[in-house]
């Protein structure tokens, strides 16, 4: 195995590069994307089964597979089924408690202001599949919208020949209302401007490959997406108390997602960033999935570094802004209160990234490419509007009528300041 440890101060401006201009690699296939999306948006579901006969070598019957799902989840095995059913609640409960209150209270005399919530109308989620299962991603991704009361709650997940049975039974234990047998752009294409079979949704959320990903950027600005997604990242911050073999098994997880994912360590103690490629080396081998997890761990984006302190490991991770942390340290709560930007944070040793991958309660769909230093991961707030609401009395308009007038004449804003005067008219 190539070796992972490197010294933190001693990397390069390339080396840097390819840690903090992670990109989803969507650039290179932009312009077939493009004439994807405008086909369907064109063309409908003739489009849409063209692509996905061409693409998934399926030909669809139903594009809407709605009742599949519930006829899934009644022939699921009982324990199957009641690991869904646990981690949909566990997932639920935990956005129940996002839900913001609708609020209104008098800011001074005369002054009521206040802020209300509604939920968007249409949203559309993207849950990955074919021939694998990512029940996950469903419960991920509907769950929330339903918790935030979303009316119209639609799935796209990619076709096969046989669907996988997990998958469309967290679908229907998720909620949604309907669900598409179409993946890649056409999905996006689908969700964004409607077909003869797929409802036109107003936001679209959800993880995929470069495909979706880039489709989701292509349909932006005429839809409302959440964010563009890349290949999964991590990076654990580990001080001399940590496990190498637990540090070593999140970078070996995260890693056996995609060959490009980024997976790193960064920690002060030289001994253990040895101990840790050791680890990372047998556990490996031990994986069915070791030529990804291997591949992933040999990107540029992978490694492990050795800090010259533990204040140089945090403000590494900060810039970095990983979309999982997990911090292995003995004052774990010192290193969080030090980092603002990272997707989902992982404190201790008992805590693996996995646990919140299915039924921890928090939610998987996150930030990648730095991301986390603008924006969170998928929650109830994404599928909610806000509106600001007010009333003035005739006192509370006098009260601040003379600011209004002052800078609406300011901005040469005549009718503005004479629509206040005219109120106050006697």
């Amino acid at each position: 195995m190539t070796a992972l440890v490197r010294s933190l101060a001693d990397l390069g401006p390339a080396d840097r590069n390819a840690f903090f201009e992670r990109d989803a690699g969507i650039e290179a296939i932009s312009g077939d994307v493009e004439a994807i999306v405008s086909r369907v948006r064109e063309e409908g579901d003739v489009a849409v089964r063209e692509f996905t006969s061409e693409f998934d070598d399926v030909e669809l019957g139903n594009i809407e597979i709605t009742d599949a799902c519930e006829r899934a989840y009644d022939g699921l095995e009982p324990d199957l089924r009641e690991a869904i059913e646990t981690a949909a609640s566990n997932v639920r409960a935990f956005h129940e408690t996002q839900l913001p209150a609708d609020w209104r209270e008098e800011a001074s005399p005369g002054r009521e202001l206040g802020r209300r919530f509604r939920p968007i109308d249409r949203v559309g989620v993207y849950v990955p599949g074919g021939s694998a299962a990512y029940p996950s991603s469903a419960i991920m991704g509907v769950v929330p919208a339903v918790v935030a009361g979303v009316e119209h709650v639609a799935v796209v997940t990619p076709p096969a020949d046989e669907l996988n049975p997990v998958t469309l039974a967290a679908i229907h234990v998720a909620g949604a209302d309907a669900v598409y047998s179409v993946g890649g752009a056409q999905a996006i294409a689908g969700l964004a401007y409607g077909t003869e079979s797929i409802t036109r949704v107003q936001k679209i959320v959800g993880p995929g490959n470069k495909w979706v990903t880039a489709a989701k950027a292509v349909v932006r600005g005429d839809v409302e997406i959440d964010f563009l997604a890349g290949p999964s990242e991590i990076v654990v911050v580990a001080d001399e108390t940590a496990d190498p073999e637990l540090v070593a098994a999140e970078l070996v997880a995260q890693a056996e997602h995609d060959p490009n994912a980024s997976v790193v360590a960064v920690t002060a103690d030289e001994d253990l960033a040895t101990a840790i490629q050791t680890a990372v080396d047998e556990q490996a081998s031990a994986r069915e999935r070791e030529d990804v997890i291997r591949d992933a761990l040999e990107n540029d984006a992978s490694g492990i570094l050795v800090a010259r302190s533990m204040s140089e490991a945090i403000l590494f991770t900060e810039e970095y802004a990983p979309e999982h942390l997990s911090i292995m340290a003995d004052d774990d709560e010192a290193v969080l209160e030090r980092i603002d930007s990272a997707g989902s944070v992982f404190l201790g040793p008992n805590t693996p990234v996995a646990a919140g991958d299915y039924a921890s309660g928090t939610n998987h769909v996150l930030p990648t490419n730095g991301g986390a230093r603008v924006t969170g991961g998928l929650s109830t707030e994404t599928f909610l509007r806000s509106t600001t609401v007010q009333r003035l009395s005739r006192e509370g308009l006098t009260d601040i009528s003379e600011t209004v007038t002052t800078l609406a004449a300011a901005e040469g804003l005549e009718a503005h300041a004479e629509s206040v005067r005219k109120r106050l008219e006697e």
